[in-house]
């Protein structure tokens, strides 16, 4: 995945038939809109819905210029558009319930949370996003001896003469595989952070 600074992503996406820049934006973004919607209670099909009605809202809002980046990040902006996408849906579902039952419409509508809440789930769904691509960065970058070495440290929480009896190298490596990737995912993160 090539990170580009943000205002490189816009200025590509503003012009609408541009289909690798699209492209690249929903490789980037899909994921964890798809997984934001889905921990809001959507099943699979409405989770994609929404995905898809977000992304069709924010290039409408683009091309109508109402992103401003000095009012925030551009993750922090797909939020709000998708979480108001999430609340549409619902409440059009609710319409649809209120048809064959009243207390049914209510309970749909209800079950989304505010949107601070929302926001605070946004946060934890962004945050593993950028871990895992982070991770899936440093594993094109490092060797896979090392990757395995850190991943039994860090996740798994072996020490490091036992990882390092696991993965057949001294106890020095592991020490310097832990280092350097937690050094390079920092990096990484940084970077996406700064694109994101």
């Amino acid at each position: 995945m090539e990170w580009v600074t943000t205002s490189s992503i816009l200025q590509d996406l503003r012009d609408l038939a541009n289909q690798t820049a699209w492209h690249g934006f929903v490789e980037r973004f899909e994921r964890p809109l798809t997984n934001f919607v889905s921990r809001l209670g959507f099943g699979s099909d409405d989770a994609r819905d929404v995905v898809q009605d977000s992304l069709v809202a924010f290039a409408e809002s683009l091309r109508d210029g109402r992103y401003d980046r000095e009012r925030g990040r551009l993750h922090a902006w797909l939020f709000g558009i998708a979480y108001k996408q999430a609340l549409r849906h619902r409440q059009r579902a609710g319409r649809r319930e209120r048809l064959i039952d009243d207390g049914a419409a209510a309970a749909a509508i209800e079950s989304l949370p505010d949107e601070k809440s929302a926001g605070d789930l946004w946060n934890t769904v962004w945050e593993r996003f950028l871990v895992q691509e982070c991770f899936r960065q440093v594993r094109r970058e490092f060797q896979p001896t090392s990757v395995r070495a850190f991943e039994l440290v860090v996740r798994d929480g072996y020490d490091a003469a036992e990882a390092a009896a696991a993965v057949g190298v001294t106890t020095r490596a592991v020490y310097n595989a832990k280092h350097r990737i937690l050094t390079r995912m920092r990096e990484l993160r940084r970077q996406l952070e700064e694109t994101s």
